[in-house]
């Protein structure tokens, strides 16, 4: 009975994580920290991927032993968990980004923004050699970023394929959202509306590249933030800074989040609304911006 109750509570661990992964700027890898699990998470997701290499290179008695030793109790209620609230609320948000783009554009602005001071005080020993590197890489961005016109239409299978293995990758950081650099390279409207429509093909196609991503890049990423964490949490914080670009609401953050092409616009200007059109943007990029601030120094606070 005991594993019974413990698997479901995984399934709402990862209920709670795949709301925060649907959306843009809320990191799935920071709910885990939140909930006490984001260690066994990556211990797990490293195990995985040592099943899918020694299966590749067909060691079979080496993939059955690593097979029998996998944490199958944690991760297949935490991946069940995730699904379910996906495939929950992706049609909420497919319908809001049609309805009210300005809105979740504010929302989304919010929730980036507060996610840049969560990758800040993560690191070790902030300063202003960090600082300067970080709007270094955010101004480079920002400029890149006003290169493009706005989401991808109808990306391909290896646009799909590769945009899967690089969010899943980002999925795994505190204080990245995956979703977040989908909606950075212009797949996210795609990504949700397959979700949405129930597109087979193209969540398959996302799902290969996230295992993918997950085998190539899980020992990396620990590696690369064991070694070079603040460093590497600079460049994070310079991304997220550059990336607010595609989501002012007026009129860039239009553009780049709806996949609806009667509503898209150019996603590379700098506009400013009228006085009545500005308070519901600008309340909800407060409130999303104080919820992750919430939820950030509430994880870091002694149980």
């Amino acid at each position: 009975m005991s594993k019974a109750n413990d698997a479901i509570r995984q399934v709402a661990r990862g209920v709670l994580m795949g709301a925060a992964d649907v959306v843009p700027g809320v990191s799935g890898g920071t709910v885990a920290l939140l909930l006490g699990i984001y260690t066994r998470l990556i211990d797990t997701v490293r195990s995985g991927a040592g099943v899918l290499t020694a299966l590749l290179r067909g060691k079979w008695g080496e993939t059955w032993d690593r097979l029998r030793r996998f944490d199958w109790w944690f991760a297949v209620p935490l991946v069940v968990g995730i699904v379910v609230a996906v495939a929950a609320l992706s049609s909420v948000i497919d319908e809001l980004l049609a309805e009210e783009p300005e809105a979740m554009a504010g929302l989304f602005f919010g929730l980036v923004a507060a996610s840049v001071v969560v990758a800040w005080q993560i690191m070790n020993r902030p300063g202003i050699g960090l600082a300067l590197g970080a709007l270094a890489v955010g101004g480079l961005f920002f400029w890149l970023l006003g290169l493009q016109s706005g989401p991808v239409a109808d990306p391909s299978a290896l646009v799909l394929f590769g945009s899967g293995i690089v969010a899943v990758s980002a999925m795994l950081l505190p204080g990245i959202s995956g979703a977040f650099v989908l909606l950075m390279i212009g797949v996210y409207p795609a990504a949700i509306g397959a979700v949405d429509d129930r597109s087979w093909a193209d969540l398959a196609t996302l799902g290969i590249g996230a295992v993918v991503g997950l085998a190539l890049f899980s020992n990396l990423i620990g590696r690369v933030l064991d070694r070079w964490h603040d460093p590497t949490l600079a460049v994070m914080v310079g991304l997220l800074l550059g990336s607010l670009r595609v989501l002012w609401p007026w009129p860039a953050g239009v553009g780049v989040i709806s996949r609806h092409a009667d509503e898209a616009v150019d996603g590379t200007g700098l506009g400013w609304a009228p006085a009545a059109d500005l308070w519901l943007p600008a309340v909800l990029a407060v409130a999303a911006a104080s919820l992750v601030i919430a939820l950030s120094r509430l994880q870091r606070s002694p149980a």
